[in-house]
């Protein structure tokens, strides 16, 4: 009997160990489930212009948004096949843990706690938005810096990194505050208005968006400090290789077709030009006219030309979200390519 729970214990932590390896090496994956589906299902906040809002028409937009299309753009080869699901910030985690969602683009900023498998055990994409927190007030309010709150109320989303950054900032100045907790933005916001405190914290682009739409948003102003670093990028659940490297390939496709010039109305003219012409080795490799980088990732040679058909380059999806003659302008920064001045570049596509 010793014997035979023996071999069954060494059977059952080798079966463990070749089924971890096998998902790690292109085995099993929600990508399969994805393809086979032939539709994506990607949480969203649904309620930041810019970012992830429903238009006039009743159609899911904003730069968040536009990053589900290049994702489904690559994984089924139709940007339209996406399911969008609005979640709360307390929501997002279970969606993605539970499979109601097989990615999340919302927003969500990239730290250890929530990377680590000891924390939340996700795995984050590139970042697709550089953003920093920072806190909103009424011009006539009187506060011109963080020292003006002190025993002041504050808005703040619940379960989030703001609401810590905003503890942490404070204490390290000896500040002292009140918080008022919402669990969405829209509850923060309609606190914010109905003057419920004294100053709204959040991500500053979402301030920037929240403040698009007031009434007169003239009259309310982003305070200059900034309470830390947001970069915020798609996830996935932890451990699935394959749709981590299907996601992480895609954004960096986005910025490389920056990078080379590409764009959503030109990138026909290009894959033309690949195709005729055998020495340009790199722009073929990158369109998936020679070599097999597509395959490597479970997915089509020439996934990047669906997605730029569906999205076009970063640097278009930004313009058209975030750029100056958007409803919710917001300098690029950080987010420019690396060569302008900003922190945005991709690895080789070799």
């Amino acid at each position: 009997m010793v014997q035979r729970g023996f071999l069954v214990a060494v059977w059952v932590l080798a079966f463990g160990l070749q089924a971890c390896a096998t998902l790690g090496e292109g085995g099993a994956s929600r990508l399969d489930l994805i393809r086979q589906r032939g539709e994506l299902r990607c949480g969203v906040s649904g309620k930041i212009p810019g970012f992830s809002f429903l238009d006039r028409d009743g159609r899911y937009a904003g730069l968040d948004v536009d990053m589900c299309k290049a994702f489904a753009a690559a994984f089924v080869g139709d940007d339209s096949k996406v399911e969008y699901r609005p979640l709360t910030a307390p929501e997002r985690f279970t969606a993605l843990r539970t499979g109601e969602i097989d990615l999340l683009s919302r927003n969500t900023t990239f730290n250890l706690s929530r990377d680590a498998s000891g924390g939340n055990g996700v795995t984050f994409a590139p970042v697709v938005f550089h953003d920093g927190q920072g806190l909103l007030v009424r011009r006539d309010s009187g506060i011109k810096r963080l020292e003006d709150l002190r025993n002041q109320t504050i808005c703040v989303g619940s379960g989030t990194t703001t609401e810590q950054n905003l503890n942490d900032v404070f204490q390290a100045k000896g500040i002292s505050y009140k918080p008022v907790k919402y669990q969405d933005l829209n509850q923060l916001v309609a606190g914010y208005l109905q003057k419920r405190c004294a100053a709204m914290t959040s991500d500053r682009s979402q301030l920037a968006s929240a403040r698009s739409g007031f009434e007169q948003p003239n009259n309310h102003q982003i305070l200059p400090e900034v309470l830390s670093k947001e970069p915020l990028a798609p996830l996935s659940s932890g451990g699935d290789q394959r749709l981590a490297d299907a996601m992480r390939w895609v954004v960096y496709a986005l910025v490389t077709a920056e990078e080379m010039g590409i764009t959503q109305e030109t990138v026909d003219a290009k894959l033309q030009e690949a195709i005729n012409d055998p020495s340009k080795t790199a722009l073929r490799r990158f369109l998936g006219v020679e070599g097999e980088l597509g395959s490597k990732l479970g997915l089509p040679n020439d996934f990047v030309v669906s997605v730029l058909k569906a999205t076009g380059n970063y640097g278009e999806i930004y313009n058209r979200h975030l750029g100056p003659q958007s409803a919710v302008p917001i300098p690029r920064g950080l987010n420019q390519l690396h060569r302008d001045g900003g922190v945005l570049i991709a690895p080789p596509f070799q």
